[in-house]
């Protein structure tokens, strides 16, 4: 069983919803960066999603965007981020790490050699926005292959006829775009994404977890009623983008997994 699948069991068992928090890895600098992931368990985060900086983020908004310049402007690297996960396995050997970006960092360091190094790091799984499932071969497929889960992003515009076509390959759990568009700017609404999370749930076992446009616990809490968790990037990154402390960042990152815990 995959950290991701031991966790969602230990959740069902508590009766309580999954709460993911996104950062992006090296934001503002590495050391900061790495104290924030090393507290998110602690600040109840079930699921860390570990952002990868890319000089060419598409489907990021504004606060997302920053804060991979901030990354890469401090010298923030794909193997820094990989060590942020081997660090994180020093003290943690149960909290699931899912890597989310695009290809091109991956693609430039070579397939073979990423995932050999990510699974030896204790990576758990990938959200690669820029991988259709046409182009499963190139990185899904090898990544099932060596025991690293491949998420996959359903949105508003998945219809019918694309989504088997979605959750071909597709493991871990299920990640519902709640708005069109991209990250940090419309608010996600419980009553639009609740049909959304069921049909999909009709069509496979997978946990649906919803992300983009949730800021607030109330909002956390709110999706969790309708999906099997919520995630929280946006808010998160702000504040780090902000100059909180790591301390007051952390502090806001367990008021949402509280709300999100009693969805």
């Amino acid at each position: 069983m995959s950290r991701i699948d031991a966790k969602f069991a230990q959740l069902r068992e508590q009766g309580k919803k999954a709460f993911v928090a996104y950062v992006m890895a090296g934001d503002p600098d590495y050391d900061t960066g790495l104290e924030v992931v090393k507290g998110l368990p602690a600040a109840g985060v079930d699921i860390i999603e570990l952002g990868i900086p890319f000089t060419d983020p598409m489907a990021d908004g504004a606060t997302i965007q920053l804060a991979g310049q901030r990354a890469l402007e401090a010298g923030q690297t794909l193997e820094k981020t990989l060590q942020y996960a081997r660090e994180l396995r020093k003290t943690d050997d149960t909290t699931p790490i899912v890597m989310m970006g695009y290809y091109n960092p991956i693609y430039s360091r070579g397939v073979d050699k990423f995932l050999t190094d990510a699974k030896a790091a204790g990576v758990d799984g990938l959200i690669i926005v820029d991988l259709p499932p046409e182009e499963d071969d190139e990185l899904c497929i090898p990544a099932q292959k060596v025991g690293i889960n491949f998420i996959r992003l359903a949105t508003p515009t998945t219809d019918e006829k694309r989504l088997p076509t979605v959750l071909q390959n597709t493991s871990g759990f299920v990640y519902y775009v709640s708005v069109t568009g991209i990250t940090g700017t419309a608010e996600a609404q419980a009553g639009d994404v609740a049909p959304e999370v069921a049909r999909i749930q009709a069509k496979t076992d997978l946990p649906v977890i919803v992300g983009f446009g949730i800021k607030t616990p109330d909002a956390a809490e709110a999706i969790a009623t309708v999906a099997d968790g919520a995630v929280v990037g946006s808010a998160i990154v702000e504040k780090i983008g902000a100059g909180e402390s790591v301390d007051d960042v952390l502090a806001f990152v367990k008021t949402l997994a509280d709300g999100a815990h009693r969805g």
